[in-house]
């Protein structure tokens, strides 16, 4: 672009008196805001418009043409008033430069406007590019994660342990990954339906001879969990794992009429 020749084509005076259409506004608008020698002409010509409109404002005269009729000796009545010969005609430039003063107010309204609205956009773009940082944060955490669980059940060491659904909920199942290395156990609870309101999922870890079940804690955010897996300790000896429902908070001992899924540990 020769910046130039286009202060050069006289559209940067007809934008200044507002003799523009919306959509050249906005396209000068856009150039002046890449091209500072264009905002700076664009301020030179409004400059030169209120100089000139201030040239041709009304003054006061009157005393003028008292100094003037005092050198001419000619006597000043005070009781009678000097009436024109003519009738005055209207000060054309004074209405004019008050006219350029209006349109270069509206556009000066025009470019704060404008502004206005870039700045809501950049504050707009901003929130996006945090939003988007939130969401990658979130995505490269969970990838991290998933790749951690990958590597935990690939190991040649874990134990799974499928359990079944039981007569409440024959539907029902669930898969146990336990590493007893570092007494870690993952549950796959993705077979389990939605507990109601008030109640929640709690597994235990069970030894058969005699049958002693073991608390390993509640499923609370069971609902919340898109993947449902859950990681949760486990330092027993564990023979079996089961699921049962009970009310939130969870019981001392398992409500076996509400088991929903059981599996035992195969012995090699």
């Amino acid at each position: 672009m020769n910046i130039k020749e286009y202060i050069e084509s006289g559209i940067l005076e007809l934008y200044v008196a507002g003799a523009l259409s919306d959509k050249e506004n906005e396209e000068i608008y856009a150039l002046l805001l890449k091209h500072p020698e264009l905002l700076d002409e664009v301020l030179k010509i409004e400059s030169t418009i209120v100089t000139l409109t201030a040239a041709v404002s009304p003054t006061n005269t009157k005393h003028l043409f008292r100094a003037v009729k005092e050198k001419l000796g000619i006597q000043i009545d005070k009781e009678t008033p000097v009436r024109p010969l003519h009738k005055p005609r209207p000060n054309w430039f004074s209405y004019v430069g008050w006219a350029a003063l209006f349109v270069i107010g509206l556009g000066l309204l025009w470019l704060i406007n404008q502004n206005n609205i870039l700045k809501e956009q950049i504050q707009t773009v901003e929130t996006d590019k945090e939003l988007l940082e939130v969401s990658l944060e979130k995505y490269s955490n969970d990838l991290i994660e998933s790749k951690q669980l990958i590597s935990f059940l690939r190991d040649k060491d874990i134990i799974a342990v499928p359990l079944a659904g039981q007569t409440v909920s024959p539907d029902s199942y669930a898969k146990v990954y336990w590493d007893k290395k570092t007494n870690t156990v993952v549950l796959d609870v993705q077979g389990l339906p939605e507990p109601p309101k008030g109640k929640v999922y709690q597994v235990w870890s069970l030894t058969l001879n005699p049958l002693t079940p073991t608390s390993l804690g509640t499923i609370d955010t069971f609902s919340t969990d898109d993947n449902k897996l859950f990681t949760i300790e486990n330092a027993n000896a564990s023979e079996a794992f089961g699921i049962t429902l009970e009310p939130a908070g969870g019981s001392d001992s398992p409500t076996l009429e509400q088991l929903y899924t059981l599996g035992a540990v195969e012995t090699s």
